[in-house]
């Protein structure tokens, strides 16, 4: 994906310490910055082929008494929700970003949102006709895991879709784009663009999806540089008046909202606060995907890494943060960050790192608060339990490993759950009778994974392991 880690320093400011600490300064972060080089999400040409496609599917619907939508009545527009949702078993708070607005402005290199801002962008030849919607954190590792999905913003009928395209783009390269058109029943049209070769809902050309229901998975199809929805809405069949869904002074296309909520023009929030074992690597080259390296799990002797991941994030903003012990009621630390004046940013992340002093054993806690949201992140230092301390003896090998684990305990492991990277369970094994002693786990692609073992005396232990 292009984009730039910009770093920086902090200003900050420490208060309320009491008995707790903090020892060194915010270790590191940066922007994420989605679209850096503005490129168009269609060509002139393409847009042209899509319209084309669109018109002639919607006749053929007319002929065959399909087309649900009356060209003689136009009712009230629709009122759109959210296109984007979590999928199932996603721990984020959040995992999107807006990088750009529908432009106002016709004239080449000057822009107009439709809060009289300048979040959109164009070139000599294209002005920005969408909204763009992009994933954070780890915006490849979403696409991969299909944790971010496109949802019917309106009930309609699919009057087009296309699927098999790439879907890793990086760049500007006039391949085509897998999508999903909506028609909704006053006509007006919804163009769902970008998403992830192979994930689009299983209905077809003719088919209603009602609001809010699953259309595919965020991806990086046609002109792209990662991950993001495409948002583009007209008013009716022939495609010429293009509606912003946003209510603002300087939309000059459409009066009111279409949105059932409109969200804040600037809408700050926190979209993970997370653990890690080391620094996370946010910035690949595209499109590699990242590796977070979240882990949940520490020794009292291990460095952990503490990191927050914000959205909309302006200069001046308080990001107020707490390490709690497992006592809950002494803090290791807390501490505020002043949002520096050039670091106001649509996504953004700080870590900092500690080792040598967590001195008490048990589930912490990683506190963030900013946007008016508190989340709290929980993780174990040490020996959770008696059982747990009892099942310590159990091992895994080989470790790095290729295609098959080995477990070795002095007791009877009955079930085995495999957790990827970033939390999200992808595995659930087992064996009441005979117990678990090897896995095959050929199927999973490479990379670090965590496996959560129980014995037959429900003692649990979980192991970090590497597949190469």
């Amino acid at each position: 994906m292009l984009s730039k880690i910009t770093l920086f320093f902090f200003t900050f400011l420490f208060i309320n310490f009491g008995n707790a600490q903090i020892f060194n300064e915010p270790s590191g972060g940066g922007e994420y910055v989605f679209n850096e080089s503005q490129k168009p999400c269609l060509t002139p040409a393409q847009r042209l082929e899509v319209k084309k496609l669109l018109k002639k599917n919607t006749l053929l619907l007319r002929s065959q008494n399909k087309l649900t939508s009356n060209v003689e009545y136009r009712g009230n527009h629709p009122l759109f929700i959210w296109p984007i949702q979590k999928a199932g078993g996603v721990t984020f708070n959040h995992v999107w970003s807006i990088s750009g607005y529908v432009d106002h402005n016709i004239n080449p290199n000057a822009l107009l949102d439709y809060n009289c801002g300048a979040t959109t962008y164009d070139t000599p030849t294209y002005n920005h006709q969408g909204l763009d919607i992009y994933t954070w954190p780890f915006t490849w590792k979403l696409m991969d895991d299909d944790s971010v999905e496109i949802i019917a913003a309106a009930t309609g009928q699919i009057i087009a879709k296309g699927d098999g395209q790439f879907d890793r783009s990086c760049n500007f390269n006039n391949n085509p784009w897998n999508a999903v058109y909506v028609q909704h029943s006053d006509g007006s049209v919804a163009w769902y663009g970008h998403m992830k070769n192979g994930s689009l809902t299983s209905k077809n050309v003719g088919d209603i999806v009602t609001q809010g229901e699953y259309l595919g998975i965020v991806g990086s199809s046609g002109n792209s540089t990662g991950p993001h929805l495409h948002f583009e809405v007209y008013t009716d069949d022939n495609y010429t008046q293009l509606v912003d869904p946003y209510s603002g002074s300087c939309n000059n296309m459409n009066g009111d909202s279409w949105w059932q909520n409109q969200k804040p023009y600037k809408n700050p929030g926190i979209n993970a606060v997370l653990t890690h074992s080391q620094a996370p690597n946010i910035f690949p080259a595209c499109p590699t995907t990242e590796t977070p390296y979240i882990n949940n799990d520490f020794e009292t002797s291990d460095t952990i890494y503490f990191a927050i991941y914000l959205r909309d994030q302006t200069a001046g903003d308080i990001i107020n943060l707490e390490i709690i012990r497992p006592d809950g009621s002494s803090l290791f630390g807390v501490w505020d960050v002043i949002v520096g004046p050039m670091n106001t940013a649509s996504s953004w992340y700080y870590y900092w790192y500690y080792s040598g002093y967590f001195d008490m054993e048990g589930e912490w806690k990683w506190r963030a608060t900013f946007g008016g949201e508190t989340i709290t992140h929980n993780f174990n230092v040490g020996t959770l339990s008696l059982d747990e301390n009892d099942f310590s003896a159990t091992s895994i090998y080989p470790n790095p490993f290729k295609d098959i684990i080995n477990i070795k305990t002095s007791s009877k492991v009955i079930n085995v759950e495999i957790i990827d990277i970033l939390g999200k369970k992808i595995r659930d094994i087992t064996n009441d009778t005979e117990g678990i002693s090897t896995l095959n786990l050929e199927n999973l692609s490479n990379g670090v994974y965590f496996l959560s073992l129980k014995n037959d005396l429900n003692q649990k232990k979980t192991i970090k392991v590497l597949k190469e």
